[in-house]
């Protein structure tokens, strides 16, 4: 195949056929700079797998907007500089109460986190922790959200 034909159908035929139903936006929460550089992630509720802060958009906020809302009602970021552009995407299978998987693309945008609380919505539902981008890659499961964290 063509190389230009190859770009096409990836780029554009491709996502059109397997175009996510549903879509996420996430908080790539992190603090300091360089080698010292740590990644903020909490438990899911439901399974307590590691992951990041994400949810459904929210009415009236935007992508980053929502990454913040989100980083506080789960893992308690007060204050942080969120960057509006997204540091990347990945996707996930959710899987719903009646057992289906249903196929998501989760927007990230780094928040780069001034203060963090200790009482937040979601305090007694999930756990926490600091960790470095490459600990970060090794407990979360999502290939795309690895790659992600070990670029940092």
């Amino acid at each position: 195949m063509p190389n230009w034909l190859h770009k096409f159908v990836e780029g554009f035929v491709k996502p059109l056929i397997q175009r996510p139903r549903r879509v996420q936006f996430a908080a790539l929460c992190t603090r300091g700079a360089g080698p010292r550089t740590q990644v903020l992630l909490v438990t899911s509720r439901d399974t307590g797998r590691w992951i990041i802060p994400k949810g459904w958009p929210i009415d009236g906020l935007s992508g980053p907007e929502t990454a913040r809302q989100e980083a506080w009602e789960e893992a308690g970021v007060r204050t942080a500089d969120v960057e509006t552009d997204p540091v990347g995407q990945y996707t996930y299978g959710k899987v719903l109460k009646n057992g289906t998987v249903d196929p998501v693309v989760t927007t990230v945008f780094r928040l780069r986190v001034t203060e963090l609380v200790d009482d937040y919505p979601e305090t007694d539902q999930r756990t926490r922790d600091w960790v470095s981008p490459q600990d970060a890659a090794e407990r979360v499961r999502e290939p795309e959200l690895k790659d992600l964290l070990r670029s940092l």
